[in-house]
């Protein structure tokens, strides 16, 4: 305007709103001047992916850096870090593991999650730990939500009940993967069997144990609230172990064969002292 018609600066940044400091301001290279924070966040980021702004402005702090966090969240945004990133954890290679234990309890447990939901809707899940050697049910958790913490401290339970096995089958759920899970399992001892993902087949005995607990009590009732659940699934849980033939333990109940078992070791015992 100021060419083609003549006016002044002064007027013709009132007619189109803008400041006489914005039009005598020189062209910045944002990027170029934010090299240097660029650079840091990108490299604190590439360590750390799940890290969120407020831990890299942390972090570049420690490191020295005394960039304004008004600043560094401009960059932050800029280069779209503020979005969600998901990275999906690649699994070790798992071997495939034999389904062969030793008629004894507390040698091999397996376990599992199941899901099912309320009349109103409301889905619940359950977990599974059944002892192989004995094909005794040791515990069914009912809940909406099963972390690792949840699931260690049915671990702790059996425990004090009835001790620790010397290997757990189970399949690759991010509960089971869990560092803490890990963890307590490598400080007690106990060898962590990982079946190959998409081979239900590798952890058959508690598979057989689902299908039996799904047919006979999440599929035959309609449950209310998860207060009834846990009463009948518990009610279940004992006429299984103490009252259901096995017919893989010669028509012995779980818990029969299991005090068959003790004896048998106990007299051993006694034998060799």
């Amino acid at each position: 305007m100021s060419q083609e018609r003549g006016l002044s600066v002064a007027r013709a940044c009132r007619v189109v709103k803008l400041s006489r400091a914005a039009y005598y301001r020189h062209g910045v290279d944002w990027a170029e001047r934010d090299r240097p924070v660029i650079e840091a966040l990108n490299g604190v980021v590439a360590d750390h992916q799940r890290w969120g702004f407020w831990k890299c402005r942390d972090r570049l702090r420690h490191q020295g850096h005394g960039w304004n966090h008004k600043r560094l969240w401009r960059v932050y945004c800029a280069l779209k870090l503020n979005l969600p990133r998901r990275t999906k954890r690649r699994l070790p290679t798992r071997l495939r593991q034999p389904l062969e234990v030793p008629g004894l309890p507390n040698w091999t447990w397996s376990v599992d999650f199941m899901s099912d939901c309320l009349w109103g809707g409301r889905r619940f899940r359950t977990f599974n730990v059944l002892d192989e050697g004995v094909r005794e049910a040791l515990a069914i958790e009912v809940d909406t939500s099963l972390p690792a913490k949840r699931v260690i401290r049915v671990f702790e339970r059996l425990e004090s009940l009835r001790g620790l096995p010397r290997a757990i089958r189970m399949d690759n759920g991010p509960e089971l993967l869990a560092d803490e899970f890990v963890s307590w399992c490598e400080k007690r001892g106990i060898e962590l069997r990982y079946i190959q993902p998409g081979k239900p087949d590798q952890n058959a005995y508690i598979e057989r144990f689902n299908r039996t607990y799904r047919e006979e009590v999440l599929d035959a009732y309609v449950f209310d609230d998860l207060a009834q659940v846990r009463d009948i699934t518990e009610s279940w849980l004992r006429e299984y172990n103490e009252e259901r033939p096995h017919e893989a333990l010669g028509s012995l109940p779980p818990a029969a064969f299991r005090a068959s078992k003790e004896r048998q070791t106990n007299s051993t015992f006694d034998l060799s002292r």
